[in-house]
């Protein structure tokens, strides 16, 4: 996917990954009740982001509360340092 934000340093451009609508065990979770997503898709990184550690593509976890919310184009991106990822999943 190909979005028009680079960004600077070590920080990466992240989508999102929306939480499960509803449990295991068939409990549908009201929008007020969901807590904030903690996994999402690389789309862009900076200059400064260790060579061989994180790339475009890559699915990650990250920490609650990283980063920076931003809209573009209608999607809802995060912006957040590389340091604030904890794995690639």
């Amino acid at each position: 996917m190909k979005i028009s934000i680079r960004p600077l340093g070590d920080r990466v451009v992240i989508k999102t990954v929306e939480a499960e609508q509803k449990t295991a065990s068939g409990i549908i979770i009201p929008g007020t009740a969901k807590e904030k997503p903690q996994q999402g898709k690389v789309i862009a990184t900076g200059n400064g982001v260790t060579e061989n550690s994180i790339k475009i593509d890559d699915t990650v976890l990250y920490a609650k509360y990283a980063g920076t919310e931003i809209e573009l184009n209608g999607e809802k991106y995060l912006i957040l340092n590389e340091a604030d990822i904890l794995a690639i999943v």
